[in-house]
């Protein structure tokens, strides 16, 4: 400290890079722009609308909550425990080597496991590339090394399974490995169950413990699908951690709605687990937002309700697969992009590209090519991957025209 300026010494930090689309796009004033940026998911009109089956349960909880009291630093246990079915199947849910705490959104989920990662020991966390772009600094923030291993191909447009696996005998026994439960952020790619399976046989030899990020679950196939290779992945391994967000799939985004549940080798372990849980928890946030939990937690006590959501989410996830399937008709450039799951897609265009793509059109996405499928409908994809073309080279040819696009 100089002069008595205690933040004298504080450097300016780079903007967000995803915001500066957003503020971008918000002054754009031209008619037919289009935003590809944002990960939220948005209906045919380029609307982000509150679930009906959310609407529902707020109805409810207004007229019939009975306290704004807190609930404590494990939150809403109820909202975590019904949760947990959906998210671990009821076998997996009923471990008493499984043990799950409320967090503010899948990002406190990922931060509490990392400060636990940290509290016990665990050093370096395996991060494969691309991820999301606030994976890395989670971790590093709890004092975790970070350490990149192959996985994208960017020239197949998809996972390279071999340079995937080989990377990870870098790792040493005890390390940490990130893993994308589904709909991968920012690749759209996702593991085939055989492809699980290898995965789970490299962990098991080489002694490592997986963390799972699921946040896209019922956005890629449905629930259950989505869930399947996390689900195979903890019933093999004696430790696992999974984070889980509520954002997507019941479109609580501002709501923050998330849960961790930690797999310990033995039951005894639990307690500990779950004990060391919460005081990290009391320290980042004390408790967590309520609301969102609670709307969560009334679905799923509800058949009803519960069904109007899967019903929903499912239609959701029909939009965004028909997109996908239109958007690669048009270039075989694309053609990948209806085989993977989830929002997201990564364009093979450079960020020149992506900066005339926005002059030029009025498209809007980061630099790094990520488009959010669900920011695109039936009416402008064909616009869009017009526009896209001239910048994906001469591979087979042109744009698909506009009527093998409607037949697609």
């Amino acid at each position: 400290m100089s002069g008595g300026q205690l933040f004298g010494a504080l450097d300016r930090q780079p903007p967000d890079a995803l915001l500066a689309v957003i503020g971008m796009h918000r002054a754009d004033p031209r008619p037919d722009k289009i935003d590809v940026g944002v990960g939220v998911y948005r209906d045919a009109s380029g609307a982000t609308p509150v679930m009906r089956a959310v609407k529902q349960a707020e109805a409810r909880l207004l007229a019939a909550q009975p306290s704004k009291a807190y609930l404590g630093a494990e939150g809403d246990q109820r909202f975590t425990d019904l949760l947990a079915g959906i998210a671990l199947g009821p076998e997996l849910a009923a471990s008493d080597r499984i043990t799950g705490v409320q967090t503010p959104g899948g990002t406190g989920a990922l931060r509490l496991g990392a400060e636990l990662l940290a509290r016990s020991g665990a050093g370096t966390i395996w991060v494969g590339t691309p991820t999301w772009p606030n994976h890395e600094p989670i971790f590093r923030e709890a004092g975790l090394t970070v350490r990149h291993h192959a996985y994208f191909d960017a020239e197949k447009a998809g996972i390279d399974e071999q340079a995937f696996l080989s990377s990870l005998d870098a790792a040493a026994p005890g390390d940490v490995v990130l893993l994308h439960g589904c709909c991968h952020n920012p690749t759209g790619t996702a593991l085939s169950p055989d492809q699980w399976q290898r995965l789970v046989a490299k962990l098991a030899e080489r002694r490592l413990i997986p963390f799972v990020d699921l946040a896209y679950q019922g956005l890629g196939k449905d629930l259950d699908a989505d869930a399947a290779g996390t689900r195979t992945l903890l019933a093999a391994v004696p430790e696992a951690l999974l984070a889980y967000s509520c954002d997507k799939n019941f479109a609580l985004y501002r709501e923050r709605v998330g849960a961790l549940w930690v797999q310990s080798a033995v039951p005894e372990t639990s307690a500990a687990v779950r004990d060391t849980m919460l005081v990290l928890a009391r320290s980042l946030w004390s408790m967590p937002p309520d609301h969102g939990a609670a709307v969560v937690r009334v679905i799923l006590e509800d058949d009803d309700l519960a069904a109007e959501w899967r019903a929903e989410l499912d239609a959701m996830c029909a939009r965004i697969n028909r997109l996908r399937t239109l958007l690669a008709a048009t270039h075989p450039a694309l053609a990948s992009i209806a085989q993977q799951q989830g929002l997201f897609a990564l364009l093979p265009i450079d960020a020149a590209a992506v900066e005339a793509l926005r002059a030029q059109h009025a498209i809007y996405m980061p630099a790094s090519g990520r488009i959010n499928i669900a920011g695109l409908n039936e009416d402008n994809v064909a616009r869009f991957a017009a526009a896209v073309a001239s910048y994906l080279g001469d591979e087979a040819g042109a744009v698909v025209p506009d009527a093998a696009i409607a037949t697609a």
